[in-house]
């Protein structure tokens, strides 16, 4: 294998690195971390659960996330507070197409549905 070769791997290996943490999935999962370093997080894509609600939504991408979080940062805040804090971190993806969010914030030792 050539030098040129193993440089055209390396450069398809790290492009497709990057692709990868385009989605808006690892997007908002990156921001939450950064912000909030939450115990537990899950960002869960939706978005094939509301595959024709509308016309442009066929299930296919990246429409409908549910976050789950559990940061220390959320003590003392209210319900309404928490919220209001991750839609104004993420409000870039939500300017980018991003149709729905779930949120469910908790403090740690706060009871969870999930």
């Amino acid at each position: 294998m050539t030098n040129g070769n193993v440089a055209g791997l390396v450069g398809t290996f790290f492009a497709r690195q990057q692709d990868r943490l385009m989605t808006v999935q690892s997007s908002i999962e990156e921001k939450l971390n950064a912000a909030f370093a939450p115990e537990r997080l899950d960002v869960i894509n939706e978005s094939h659960l509301h595959a024709g609600h509308h016309p442009d939504i066929t299930g296919a991408g990246e429409t409908h996330m549910r976050v789950r979080i559990v940061s220390a940062s959320f003590a003392g805040m209210t319900r309404l507070a928490r919220h209001r804090a991750i839609t104004e971190l993420l409000k870039p993806e939500l300017d980018a197409g991003l149709h729905a969010l779930a949120v469910e914030p908790a403090a740690p030792g706060e009871p969870v549905r999930w």
